[in-house]
C-alpha cells in the first residue's frame, strides 16, 4: 500500500471517468463468446469494431461511431472467414483498413467503406496464408506502412508485407509454448512477447534475434501480458504463485530485478492494460472486471504511481482504447474506452476536471498521426523511424485515405519460407496450363458443381435467419 500513502503531485490525480447516457451506447450486439483473452474490440477516430456470434465462420461488426443506439439484427458485418475471429486491429495509417486474425488460421485485411457497410463484407483486400494454427494476434507496425505482424498457436510471429501480400519474416523458432501477447516498441524496432512458459522476451524482428528475456517474470499460471513504454521500459500484467494478480515494470537492458513490482488483488481475470504514451497513464482493465484502474508512469519511486479506479455495475468482456487523435479536446478528455457488456458496447470517457475552456497543451503534447514515418520496403531494409507527430490543438478532422492497394508478387518466382498453403494453391494451376479438353470439361463439371453447392448455402443462410427472426419473435 505504499503507492497510496504518499499524496504526489499530479495533473492527473482526479482523473475521472464517466459511462455515457444509455442512447449513446450500442445497444443489442451479440458480443463474441469464445473463450480467448483479446479485447474483442478495436477503434479509430472514425468507426468501432466489435467481434460477435457469427453461426458459422466468424464476423465482426465495423459501426461508424456516430451509429449509436440499437443495431439491427440484419446490420452488415465483415464475415469472410471460415472460424470464429480472435482479434482486430485498424490500421494506424489508413481509419479505414482493419486487420482480423481467426480460428481458420488465416488473417485477412479488409478495406471499409468511407461510410461504413452497407452490405456485409465477405471479399478481403488480401488472406495472409502462412500459420499451421489459429491465429490469436494481430498488431500493425506503428511507424511503418502496410507492415503487420500475426502470432499464431502454432508459436510462430509473421510479419507481412500488406502490400505485396507476402511473409518477408517468420520468427517460427524462438516460443515453445503459447504466446500472450506482442507489443511493438515505439519506432517498431522491436518487439517484446509475453509467453506461457512464463518468459518475456525482446526481439529484434530485422535480425531475427532475442535481445533480452526474463524467466519467470511472474510466478503464476495465469496469463502475462507485456507492452512497451515510450521510454523503452516494458510494463508486464500477471499473476504470483498465490494468484495475485501483479504490475511490474523492467528495464530490457537488465531484466535482473524489476524496476517496480506491486501486488493488486486475488480476482483471475487476466488483465488488459492500455497505455497512452503522451501522458504515460496505463489503464488496466482486467477481462470479467467491472473496474478500470489507472496508473501514471514516472521515473521517481514507486515509478508506478496509483491514480485510481472507474468503477461500475457490469463486468466487461472486452475492450476498444481510442487513440488520441480520436478525443475530444475541448472536453479534456484524455482518454475514452468502448466497454464491451454481454449485448451491448458502452462508451466511457476519462477526464481530466479543468475550468477553464481554452486548449491545455500540457495534456496534449503533440500525438501520433495518421501518416507512416516509413514505407514497408524501408523499414524491411533496416530503416527506423519515430510517429510523425500532429498538433491537436484545432481537434483532429480525419482527411482522406488512399485505398489499400496489393500488388501481389508471382508466388512461382520466391516462395516466401513457411507458406506451405501456396505449393499447394499453385501445383493444380501448373497442370491447368497444360490444358486439354478433358481437363476443361472436368474443369467445367467442378465448376458447376461448386456453383450449386454455393446456391445451396446460400438458400440455407437466408432459412436459418428467418427461422431466426421467427425465434426472435417468439421469444419476444
Amino acid at each position: 500500500d505504499t503507492m497510496r500513502r504518499v499524496v504526489r503531485q499530479s495533473k492527473f490525480r482526479h482523473v475521472f471517468g464517466q459511462a455515457v447516457k444509455n442512447d449513446q451506447c450500442y445497444d443489442d450486439i451479440r458480443v463474441s463468446r469464445v473463450t480467448w483473452d483479446s479485447s474483442f474490440c478495436a477503434v479509430n477516430p472514425r468507426f468501432v469494431a466489435i467481434i460477435v456470434d457469427a453461426s458459422g465462420g466468424g464476423a465482426f461488426l465495423v459501426l461508424p461511431l456516430h451509429k449509436t443506439g440499437r443495431i439491427d439484427k440484419s446490420y452488415p458485418t465483415v464475415c469472410g472467414h471460415t472460424g470464429p475471429v480472435l482479434d482486430i486491429d485498424w490500421c494506424p495509417h489508413n481509419d479505414q483498413v482493419i486487420a482480423s486474425g481467426s480460428e481458420d488460421c488465416t488473417v485477412m485485411v479488409w478495406q471499409i467503406p468511407e461510410n461504413g457497410l452497407t452490405l456485409s463484407l465477405t471479399e478481403p483486400v488480401v488472406v495472409l496464408e502462412g500459420h499451421s494454427k489459429r491465429v490469436g494476434i494481430v498488431a500493425w507496425h506503428p511507424t511503418a506502412r502496410n507492415v503487420l505482424l500475426s502470432a499464431g498457436c502454432d508459436n510462430a510471429i509473421i510479419i507481412w508485407n500488406v502490400g505485396t501480400g507476402e511473409a518477408l519474416i517468420n520468427l517460427d523458432d524462438m516460443h515453445v509454448d503459447m504466446i500472450y501477447n506482442v507489443s511493438w516498441n515505439r519506432n517498431g524496432s522491436l518487439i517484446c512477447t509475453a509467453s506461457k512458459d512464463k518468459k518475456v522476451r525482446v526481439i529484434d524482428p530485422r535480425k531475427q534475434e532475442i535481445v533480452a528475456e526474463k524467466e519467470k517474470t511472474h510466478e503464476g499460471a495465469r496469463p502475462m501480458r507485456a507492452i512497451f513504454l515510450a521510454d523503452g521500459n516494458i510494463f508486464t500484467t500477471g499473476f504470483s504463485r498465490m494468484s495475485e494478480r501483479q504490475l511490474a515494470l523492467w528495464n530490457p537492458k537488465n531484466m535482473e530485478e524489476p524496476i517496480a513490482l506491486h501486488e493488486m488483488d486475488t480476482s483471475n481475470g487476466v488483465l488488459l492494460p492500455f497505455y497512452d504514451p503522451d501522458t504515460n497513464i496505463i489503464y488496466l482493465c482486467g477481462k470479467g472486471d467491472s473496474s478500470i484502474r489507472y496508473f501514471e508512469i514516472t521515473d521517481e519511486s514507486p515509478y508506478v504511481h496509483y491514480l485510481n479506479t472507474f468503477s461500475s455495475k457490469e463486468p466487461q468482456r472486452g475492450m476498444g482504447f481510442m487513440p488520441k487523435r480520436g478525443l475530444d479536446v475541448n472536453k479534456c478528455e484524455i482518454a475514452r474506452f468502448f466497454k464491451l457488456h454481454e449485448r451491448k458496447c458502452e462508451p466511457i470517457i476519462m477526464t481530466v476536471p479543468r475550468k477553464s475552456d481554452l486548449f491545455q497543451d500540457d495534456l496534449y503534447p503533440d500525438t501520433a498521426g495518421p501518416e507512416a514515418a516509413l514505407e514497408a520496403e524501408e523499414w524491411f531494409e533496416g530503416k527506423n523511424a519515430d510517429p510523425l507527430l500532429i498538433s491537436l490543438k484545432h481537434g483532429y478532422i480525419p482527411g482522406k485515405n488512399r485505398d489499400l492497394k496489393v500488388v501481389k508478387k508471382n508466388i512461382l518466382d520466391n516462395k516466401p519460407s513457411g507458406n506451405k498453403k501456396s505449393d499447394l494453391i499453385n501445383a493444380p494451376k501448373k497442370a491447368a496450363d497444360a490444358s486439354n479438353p478433358q481437363n476443361d470439361a472436368k474443369l467445367d463439371e467442378i465448376l458447376k458443381e461448386l456453383k450449386s453447392i454455393k446456391d445451396t448455402i446460400s438458400n440455407q443462410d437466408e432459412r436459418i435467419s428467418k427461422l431466426e427472426q421467427q425465434m426472435a419473435k417468439i421469444a419476444d
